[in-house]
C-alpha cells in the first residue's frame, strides 16, 4: 500500500474513533459525564478548578516525592510528569478497573497521586510524551 493511501486509511481511523467518542460522551453518557464533572469540580482546589476550566486539564503535587503531575481531561493515557521547569517529562496511565466517566477517572487519578503516590505509580504504565497544551 502507498505512503499517502496508507496516510489516508490512518487518518480516516482516527476521525472514526474521535466521532465515535464524542458520540458516546454527548449522547450516551451525557448525564453520566455531567455528574462525574459535577464530583470533580467539588473536590478540585480553587485553582485546580480555575486551571481546568482554562485549559481541559490540572496539576497535582504528589503526596511522596512532591514531584508535579498534570492531569488533562480524559480517561486514560491523560496524566504528565512535570520537570522543574514545568515542562512535559513523561506520561503515567493508571486508571481504575472499572469503566467510569472521565470526571470519575480524573477525580480518582488526583485523589490516588496525592494520597499514596507510590502505589499509583507502581501499577501505572508509562508511555512517551505526545501530547502538548495549546
Amino acid at each position: 500500500m502507498s505512503g499517502g493511501l496508507s496516510r489516508a486509511f490512518a487518518e480516516a481511523a482516527r476521525l472514526a474513533r474521535a466521532a465515535w467518542r464524542r458520540f458516546v460522551e454527548y449522547c450516551v453518557l451525557d448525564d453520566s459525564q455531567s455528574r462525574g464533572l459535577s464530583l470533580l469540580k467539588e473536590w478540585l482546589t480553587p485553582e485546580q478548578l480555575a486551571q481546568y476550566e482554562a485549559s481541559g486539564h490540572f496539576d497535582v503535587i504528589g503526596c511522596h516525592t512532591g514531584k508535579r503531575y498534570r492531569i488533562r481531561h480524559g480517561t486514560g493515557m491523560n496524566i504528565y510528569e512535570l520537570d522543574e521547569l514545568g515542562r512535559l517529562h513523561a506520561g503515567w496511565c493508571f486508571v481504575p478497573r472499572d469503566t467510569l466517566v472521565a470526571g470519575d477517572v480524573m477525580l480518582a487519578q488526583k485523589i490516588a497521586l496525592e494520597a499514596n503516590e507510590r502505589a499509583a505509580l507502581a501499577v501505572a504504565r508509562s508511555f512517551p510524551v505526545r501530547w502538548r497544551p495549546t
